[in-house]
């Protein structure tokens, strides 16, 4: 098996002070220190020079990347080569808040380290094969033909979930009907049967779906021409608007960070209704997902809100009783594995994602493919 040498992870990028958390496994240590990262970009070099210092690079056999969107053709994690990045290149204008950001790392890493293989692992391939009428959008057909469809996200996080299903549920659980809620940053819920994504709530962009820190989610088309026409907003303004200024920062006006808002609700009305939106849409995607798979066995909360908010959690399953969905407060107070009620009919989780395990499998899996057709 794998095993975790050294981790990291930055927290609130584009807030004044940004978070990175540098963790040495093997040695022991953490430390935190704060950094000024106003994009996701300005974290790499930081990084970079503390990964230098620990490790060898002589010793590194490969570098995973966390590719939001594979389009049509990669429901697979592909070797990058040349050809992988003019695909890239192309599917840039169908999510152009990561794509193009995604891109200029692979090249700068290329660039700084030329002898590594790159391994691209793409956030759509878990969704690759739902049903037809759960890809198809209701626009005219030639845009289907040309790629325009539901894709969904997070696929990378819910193949790791349904891994840790299949190792720590009951016998056949991972077979039966699961909600996978991936609640953070960005937030989405996926409906799983047979181990397969039936429907989940991100579109053709991550944008779809869910309110989420600064994302709307899931909005009425007719606002693109309202606001054109009413405010003179362009393309690009609307873009920017429903990917930067929305979701929670949009509704609350002073946050996109639900761990704010919730310490703020009590005295301002605008947190409150922000979380309120978020639970609410949460509560009613569960529902229809739950008419979907025509019932319910397991519902898993992972992410950054869903494994550590016991108050998020309690709210979206608040009124849920009626599909058999009862939360144990005790257990769902300390994070427990499982927060359902001893004998509930559905069993309710709580199961820390790993999105880099999940890649560094895939990464590993490849090589050793790779290898094999060489021998």
């Amino acid at each position: 098996p794998l095993v975790r040498v050294l981790s990291a992870m930055v927290e609130r990028i584009g807030f004044p002070e940004s978070l990175l958390t540098l963790t040495d496994v093997a040695g022991g240590t953490c430390e935190r220190r704060p950094i000024p990262a106003a994009h996701h970009k300005d974290s790499v070099e930081p990084l970079l020079a503390w990964v230098e210092q620990k490790v060898k690079m002589a010793d590194l056999m490969a570098i995973g990347h966390r590719v939001v969107h594979g389009g049509h053709q990669y429901s697979q994690p592909q070797r990058i080569t040349p050809e992988v990045m003019r695909e890239l290149r192309r599917l840039s204008p169908y999510d152009p808040e990561h794509l193009p950001a995604e891109i200029e790392l692979i090249e700068t890493l290329g660039r700084r380290y030329p002898s590594l293989p790159q391994v691209a692992c793409f956030d759509t391939a878990f969704h690759r094969d739902m049903p037809r009428v759960a890809r198809l959008l209701p626009i005219p057909r030639r845009y289907d033909a040309a790629g325009v469809q539901r894709y969904g996200f997070h696929g990378l996080s819910y193949a790791f979930l349904m891994k840790e299903l299949r190792r720590i549920g009951a016998p056949k659980e991972a077979n039966g009907r699961v909600i996978l809620a991936h609640l953070g940053n960005g937030a989405s819920l996926a409906a799983v049967q047979a181990g397969r994504s039936l429907d989940t709530t991100m579109g053709f962009t991550p944008t779809a779906g869910l309110p989420m820190s600064t994302r709307s989610g899931d909005l009425d088309p007719g606002l693109v021409s309202y606001l054109s026409r009413t405010e003179g907003m362009s393309v690009e303004q609307f873009h920017t608007m429903v990917n930067h200024q929305s979701g929670l920062l949009g509704v609350s006006e002073t946050s996109s960070d639900l761990r704010d808002l919730l310490a703020s609700e009590p005295h301002d009305p605008r947190a409150a209704e922000a979380v309120a939106l978020f639970c609410y849409q949460a509560k009613k995607w569960m529902g229809s997902f739950v008419a979907v798979l025509g019932g319910l066995d397991t519902l898993v909360f992972s992410g950054g809100i869903g494994e550590h908010s016991a108050v998020i959690r309690s709210r979206i399953c608040e009124g849920l009783e009626f599909l058999g969905v009862a939360l144990d407060e005790a257990r769902n107070s300390t994070d427990a594995a499982i927060i359902s009620r001893e004998g509930s009919r559905v069993t309710v989780r709580v199961i820390p994602t790993d999105e880099e395990s999940e890649i560094a499998s895939a990464v590993h899996r490849l090589l050793d493919e790779r290898r094999g057709h060489a021998g």
